[in-house]
Protein backbone atom coordinates (compact mmCIF):
# COMPACT_ATOMS: atom_id res chain seq x y z
CA UNK A 1 0.00 0.00 0.00
CA UNK A 2 1.41 3.13 -1.09
CA UNK A 3 1.05 6.54 0.28
CA UNK A 4 -1.52 7.71 -2.44
CA UNK A 5 -3.93 4.96 -1.11
CA UNK A 6 -3.57 5.59 2.19
CA UNK A 7 -4.36 9.31 1.73
CA UNK A 8 -7.16 8.79 -0.57
CA UNK A 9 -8.48 6.64 2.06
CA UNK A 10 -8.18 9.15 4.51
CA UNK A 11 -9.80 11.53 2.43
CA UNK A 12 -13.34 9.31 2.99
CA UNK A 13 -12.44 9.04 6.94
CA UNK A 14 -12.48 12.77 7.27
CA UNK A 15 -15.90 12.54 5.50
CA UNK A 16 -17.16 10.45 7.79
CA UNK A 17 -15.65 12.63 10.63
CA UNK A 18 -17.46 15.71 9.51
CA UNK A 19 -21.04 13.70 9.17
CA UNK A 20 -20.55 12.69 12.24
CA UNK A 21 -19.88 16.11 13.86
CA UNK A 22 -23.01 17.63 12.12
CA UNK A 23 -25.31 14.82 13.15
CA UNK A 24 -23.85 15.34 16.67
CA UNK A 25 -24.94 18.84 16.26
CA UNK A 26 -28.45 18.53 14.76
CA UNK A 27 -29.65 15.75 17.00
CA UNK A 28 -27.67 16.37 20.01
CA UNK A 29 -26.84 13.06 20.14
CA UNK A 30 -23.19 12.36 22.53
CA UNK A 31 -22.68 9.06 20.72
CA UNK A 32 -22.26 10.85 17.35
CA UNK A 33 -19.76 13.09 18.92
CA UNK A 34 -17.92 10.46 20.04
CA UNK A 35 -17.81 8.74 16.79
CA UNK A 36 -16.95 12.29 15.22
CA UNK A 37 -13.37 12.47 17.44
CA UNK A 38 -12.37 8.97 17.34
CA UNK A 39 -12.74 9.65 13.07
CA UNK A 40 -10.95 12.56 13.30
CA UNK A 41 -8.35 10.98 15.45
CA UNK A 42 -7.95 8.22 12.53
CA UNK A 43 -8.04 10.38 10.28
CA UNK A 44 -4.79 12.20 11.54
CA UNK A 45 -3.12 8.71 11.95
CA UNK A 46 -3.82 8.19 8.29
CA UNK A 47 -2.95 11.58 7.15
CA UNK A 48 0.47 10.61 9.04
CA UNK A 49 1.20 7.43 7.99
CA UNK A 50 0.43 8.93 3.86
CA UNK A 51 3.11 12.02 5.17
CA UNK A 52 5.32 9.51 6.53
CA UNK A 53 5.31 6.77 3.41
CA UNK A 54 5.49 9.93 0.93
CA UNK A 55 8.91 10.46 2.23
CA UNK A 56 9.91 7.33 2.16
CA UNK A 57 8.82 6.75 -1.56
CA UNK A 58 10.80 9.66 -2.31
CA UNK A 59 14.13 8.64 -0.60
CA UNK A 60 13.59 4.70 -2.35
CA UNK A 61 13.25 7.24 -5.82
CA UNK A 62 16.20 8.63 -5.15
CA UNK A 63 14.84 12.15 -4.75
CA UNK A 64 14.96 12.13 -1.01
CA UNK A 65 13.43 15.58 0.37
CA UNK A 66 10.30 16.22 2.67
CA UNK A 67 6.37 16.07 1.12
CA UNK A 68 6.12 19.72 1.36
CA UNK A 69 7.24 20.65 -2.58
CA UNK A 70 4.15 20.95 -4.51
CA UNK A 71 0.33 21.79 -4.19
CA UNK A 72 -0.64 18.25 -3.75
CA UNK A 73 1.97 17.68 -0.87
CA UNK A 74 1.04 21.27 0.66
CA UNK A 75 -2.60 19.77 0.89
CA UNK A 76 -1.73 16.70 2.54
CA UNK A 77 -0.45 18.71 5.26
CA UNK A 78 -2.48 21.26 5.41
CA UNK A 79 -5.79 18.95 5.55
CA UNK A 80 -3.02 17.47 8.69
CA UNK A 81 -2.29 20.49 10.22
CA UNK A 82 -6.35 21.71 10.10
CA UNK A 83 -6.86 18.66 11.77
CA UNK A 84 -4.54 18.09 14.79
CA UNK A 85 -5.05 21.99 15.81
CA UNK A 86 -9.15 21.20 15.90
CA UNK A 87 -8.33 18.40 18.01
CA UNK A 88 -6.29 20.35 20.02
CA UNK A 89 -9.35 22.87 20.75
CA UNK A 90 -11.88 20.20 21.43
CA UNK A 91 -9.60 18.91 24.11
CA UNK A 92 -9.31 21.69 25.47
CA UNK A 93 -12.37 23.25 25.28
CA UNK A 94 -14.40 20.14 25.27
CA UNK A 95 -16.80 21.61 22.52
CA UNK A 96 -17.44 19.62 19.54
CA UNK A 97 -19.82 21.72 17.60
CA UNK A 98 -16.86 23.68 16.35
CA UNK A 99 -16.05 20.46 14.50
CA UNK A 100 -18.38 20.81 12.34
CA UNK A 101 -16.72 23.88 10.80
CA UNK A 102 -13.31 22.47 10.96
CA UNK A 103 -13.62 18.89 10.04
CA UNK A 104 -15.16 19.63 6.47
CA UNK A 105 -12.40 21.90 6.03
CA UNK A 106 -9.52 19.34 6.30
CA UNK A 107 -12.14 16.72 4.26
CA UNK A 108 -12.03 19.31 1.36
CA UNK A 109 -8.38 19.90 1.73
CA UNK A 110 -7.46 16.58 1.31
CA UNK A 111 -10.45 15.71 -1.11
CA UNK A 112 -8.89 18.41 -3.78
CA UNK A 113 -5.95 17.15 -3.13
CA UNK A 114 -6.64 13.42 -3.61
CA UNK A 115 -9.73 13.11 -5.91
CA UNK A 116 -8.94 16.64 -8.50
CA UNK A 117 -7.24 15.24 -11.70
CA UNK A 118 -5.23 18.83 -12.27
CA UNK A 119 -3.51 17.37 -9.23
CA UNK A 120 -0.48 15.18 -9.71
CA UNK A 121 0.17 13.39 -6.86
CA UNK A 122 3.74 12.63 -8.60
CA UNK A 123 6.75 12.59 -6.61
CA UNK A 124 9.41 14.92 -8.12
CA UNK A 125 12.97 16.60 -7.33
CA UNK A 126 13.15 19.46 -6.05
CA UNK A 127 14.94 22.39 -8.09
CA UNK A 128 18.70 22.52 -7.36
CA UNK A 129 18.02 26.52 -5.95
CA UNK A 130 15.44 24.70 -3.46
CA UNK A 131 17.19 22.35 -1.98
CA UNK A 132 17.37 23.62 1.50
CA UNK A 133 17.04 22.46 4.98
CA UNK A 134 14.73 26.31 4.76
CA UNK A 135 11.94 24.26 3.01
CA UNK A 136 10.57 22.58 6.05
CA UNK A 137 11.07 25.43 8.48
CA UNK A 138 8.82 27.55 6.07
CA UNK A 139 6.54 25.59 4.77
CA UNK A 140 5.23 23.99 8.15
CA UNK A 141 5.08 27.40 9.78
CA UNK A 142 2.95 28.93 6.77
CA UNK A 143 0.69 25.74 6.77
CA UNK A 144 0.28 25.82 10.78
CA UNK A 145 -0.69 29.98 10.53
CA UNK A 146 -3.01 28.62 7.68
CA UNK A 147 -4.96 26.12 9.54
CA UNK A 148 -5.32 28.63 12.24
CA UNK A 149 -6.55 31.15 10.13
CA UNK A 150 -9.08 28.62 8.28
CA UNK A 151 -10.26 27.47 11.58
CA UNK A 152 -10.52 31.24 13.07
CA UNK A 153 -12.93 31.62 9.62
CA UNK A 154 -15.05 28.88 10.31
CA UNK A 155 -15.69 30.53 14.16
CA UNK A 156 -16.32 33.85 12.58
CA UNK A 157 -19.08 32.33 10.41
CA UNK A 158 -20.32 30.83 13.28
CA UNK A 159 -20.14 34.08 15.00
CA UNK A 160 -22.39 35.88 12.35
CA UNK A 161 -24.85 32.37 12.31
CA UNK A 162 -25.22 32.84 16.24
CA UNK A 163 -25.48 36.34 15.94
CA UNK A 164 -29.22 36.09 14.16
CA UNK A 165 -30.26 34.07 16.81
CA UNK A 166 -33.55 35.64 18.96
CA UNK A 167 -35.14 34.68 22.13
CA UNK A 168 -37.24 32.69 20.48
CA UNK A 169 -34.60 30.23 19.05
CA UNK A 170 -34.24 28.68 22.42
CA UNK A 171 -34.73 25.35 20.98
CA UNK A 172 -32.77 25.43 16.89
CA UNK A 173 -29.84 24.53 15.99
CA UNK A 174 -28.35 28.22 16.35
CA UNK A 175 -28.25 27.65 20.51
CA UNK A 176 -26.46 24.76 20.07
CA UNK A 177 -23.62 26.82 18.70
CA UNK A 178 -21.06 27.95 21.09
CA UNK A 179 -21.76 31.64 22.79
CA UNK A 180 -21.12 34.51 21.25
CA UNK A 181 -18.56 35.45 23.64
CA UNK A 182 -16.49 32.54 23.07
CA UNK A 183 -16.37 32.27 19.19
CA UNK A 184 -15.18 35.93 19.02
CA UNK A 185 -12.15 35.47 21.60
CA UNK A 186 -10.86 32.22 20.12
CA UNK A 187 -11.08 33.41 17.07
CA UNK A 188 -9.06 36.24 18.30
CA UNK A 189 -6.54 33.57 19.85
CA UNK A 190 -6.34 31.72 16.51
CA UNK A 191 -5.48 34.86 14.59
CA UNK A 192 -2.83 35.74 17.00
CA UNK A 193 -1.40 32.05 17.02
CA UNK A 194 -2.11 31.87 13.11
CA UNK A 195 -0.28 35.27 13.04
CA UNK A 196 2.94 34.62 14.71
CA UNK A 197 3.41 31.37 12.00
CA UNK A 198 3.04 33.71 9.01
CA UNK A 199 5.13 35.83 9.88
CA UNK A 200 8.05 33.08 11.42
CA UNK A 201 6.56 31.66 7.93
CA UNK A 202 7.56 34.85 5.51
CA UNK A 203 10.64 35.40 7.84
CA UNK A 204 12.05 31.48 7.13
CA UNK A 205 10.94 32.63 3.22
CA UNK A 206 13.00 35.28 3.07
CA UNK A 207 15.93 33.84 4.41
CA UNK A 208 15.54 30.75 2.33
CA UNK A 209 14.97 33.13 -0.96
CA UNK A 210 18.44 34.48 -0.09
CA UNK A 211 19.93 31.33 -0.06
CA UNK A 212 18.06 30.12 -3.14
CA UNK A 213 18.20 33.31 -5.03
CA UNK A 214 21.01 35.73 -3.58
CA UNK A 215 18.04 38.47 -2.38
CA UNK A 216 15.59 38.60 0.63
CA UNK A 217 12.53 39.79 -0.92
CA UNK A 218 11.70 40.20 -4.64
CA UNK A 219 8.10 41.09 -4.46
CA UNK A 220 7.07 37.58 -6.30
CA UNK A 221 3.47 37.27 -6.25
CA UNK A 222 3.49 34.69 -3.76
CA UNK A 223 5.45 36.94 -1.55
CA UNK A 224 3.69 40.24 -2.04
CA UNK A 225 0.40 38.55 -1.34
CA UNK A 226 1.41 36.98 1.36
CA UNK A 227 2.77 40.41 2.78
CA UNK A 228 -0.90 41.53 1.90
CA UNK A 229 -2.28 38.64 4.00
CA UNK A 230 -0.24 39.69 6.75
CA UNK A 231 -1.09 43.24 7.02
CA UNK A 232 -4.79 41.80 6.61
CA UNK A 233 -4.66 40.28 10.26
CA UNK A 234 -2.29 42.86 11.46
CA UNK A 235 -4.99 45.16 10.94
CA UNK A 236 -7.98 42.77 12.81
CA UNK A 237 -5.11 42.17 15.93
CA UNK A 238 -4.60 46.45 15.89
CA UNK A 239 -8.15 47.41 15.80
CA UNK A 240 -8.96 44.27 18.85
CA UNK A 241 -6.13 45.17 20.90
CA UNK A 242 -6.23 49.16 20.08
CA UNK A 243 -9.47 50.18 19.19
CA UNK A 244 -11.50 47.55 21.53
CA UNK A 245 -12.83 45.99 18.02
CA UNK A 246 -15.22 42.93 18.82
CA UNK A 247 -17.94 40.65 17.47
CA UNK A 248 -19.25 41.11 13.65
CA UNK A 249 -16.52 43.32 12.65
CA UNK A 250 -13.84 41.13 13.85
CA UNK A 251 -15.66 38.40 12.33
CA UNK A 252 -15.61 39.99 8.66
CA UNK A 253 -12.05 41.14 8.58
CA UNK A 254 -11.54 37.27 9.90
CA UNK A 255 -13.70 36.26 6.72
CA UNK A 256 -11.73 38.86 4.83
CA UNK A 257 -8.36 37.80 6.08
CA UNK A 258 -8.98 34.35 5.12
CA UNK A 259 -9.97 34.94 1.16
CA UNK A 260 -6.59 36.53 1.60
CA UNK A 261 -5.09 33.14 2.25
CA UNK A 262 -6.84 31.10 -0.18
CA UNK A 263 -5.95 33.78 -2.86
CA UNK A 264 -2.16 33.54 -1.54
CA UNK A 265 -2.43 29.75 -1.38
CA UNK A 266 -4.42 29.45 -4.80
CA UNK A 267 -4.82 32.04 -6.99
CA UNK A 268 -0.97 33.79 -7.62
CA UNK A 269 0.29 30.58 -8.52
CA UNK A 270 -2.15 31.56 -11.75
CA UNK A 271 0.38 34.78 -12.36
CA UNK A 272 4.08 34.32 -13.17
CA UNK A 273 6.54 34.07 -10.51
CA UNK A 274 9.06 31.69 -8.77
CA UNK A 275 6.20 30.01 -6.42
CA UNK A 276 5.09 27.99 -9.13
CA UNK A 277 4.97 24.48 -7.31
CA UNK A 278 1.21 25.27 -6.56
CA UNK A 279 -0.02 24.96 -10.73
CA UNK A 280 1.80 20.95 -10.25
Amino acid sequence: MNSSIVLSITTFIYAFSAFWYIAAWVFSKTVFGRAATWATILGVCGNTLGIVLRWVESYRLGIGHAPLSNLYESLVFFAWTIAVLYLIIEKKYKNQTIGIVAAPLAFLALAYASLSPNISDKIQPLLPALKSNWLIAHVMTCFVGYAAFAIAFGLSGMYLLKGRQTDGDSGSLLSYLPDAGVLDELTHQLVMFGFLFLTAGIITGAVWANSAWGRYWGWDPKETWSLITWFVYATLLHARLMRGWRGKRIALISIFGFAAVMFTYFGVNYLPGLHSYGSV
